[in-house]
């Protein structure tokens, strides 16, 4: 699904060169929940936005579902990110003179609204629990809330991939156990690939794929490597 070959990326801050990733091989299958960590600067959400074409490597190559991401034009980049990829952030990225419906709708707003649409989107909100909020604007909703409205903007267009990028990292406890339940439902419903990036290990569970990142590498576990060299000597 979302394949990762030997990518690096880095930029310039001030006199000197910053390796935000320094040769990243990794593969994410379709349906997979799966999650980037790592300690703070270690490149978990620059390999998350070259994921979403919202940035691009220095060198190396990413592919998802046969797509190369790294050999389109910046207008074939902007087409993908809007019809292929749903994107979550930490900032809810709400617009305050819009309802939440209208909020969900925002992707489609320079095209048209049909009626199917609109009906989607209510059905999403209803979905994540705001059926009765369809028409209240940011500031009539809780942090939580609104995070809800922003991960229902993120499916409304049926995305392959959602990224997310500290999806809870805004919101206390209580509202962040809420959100990773709705995500995990959906996901399993939609069998949509979901990457997330977090500090927070405990929203992990045995089953999730777990890519740790560290000063801009991939990190091999023990385990992993035992795996690799079974696999090697068969």
């Amino acid at each position: 699904m979302i394949d990762v070959a030997d990518v690096k990326k880095s930029y310039r801050s001030g006199e000197r060169t910053v390796e935000a990733l320094r040769g990243v091989t990794c593969t994410i299958p379709k349906g997979r929940f799966a999650f980037i960590v790592g300690p703070s600067g270690s490149g978990k959400s620059t390999l998350l936005y070259l994921m979403g074409a919202l940035d691009r490597p220095t060198s190396g190559q990413i592919t998802v579902s046969g797509t190369d991401l790294t050999a389109m034009t910046e207008a074939e980049q902007n087409v993908y990110r809007r019809d292929h990829i749903g994107f979550i952030f930490q900032a809810f990225n709400l617009i305050s003179n819009l309802s939440a419906v209208e909020n969900v709708l925002i992707p489609y707003l320079p095209r048209g609204i049909t009626p199917e649409l609109q009906a989607r989107a209510v059905e999403l909100l209803t979905q994540v629990g705001l059926g009765g909020r369809v028409d209240h604007r940011p500031y009539q909703l809780s942090g939580g809330e609104q995070q809800r409205v922003a991960i229902a903007r993120a499916l409304i267009k049926n995305p392959e991939v959602v990224l997310a990028d500290e999806p809870t990292g805004e919101l206390d406890s209580k509202s962040g156990d809420e959100i990773y339940r709705i995500l995990r439902r959906l996901q399993a419903e939609r069998q949509t690939t979901l990457v997330v990036v977090t500090h927070d290990r405990r929203f992990i569970t045995p089953s999730d794929l777990v890519l740790e990142i560290q000063d801009g590498l991939l990190k091999v576990h023990e385990s992993e490597r035992e795996h690799n060299l079974s696999e090697a000597q068969v």
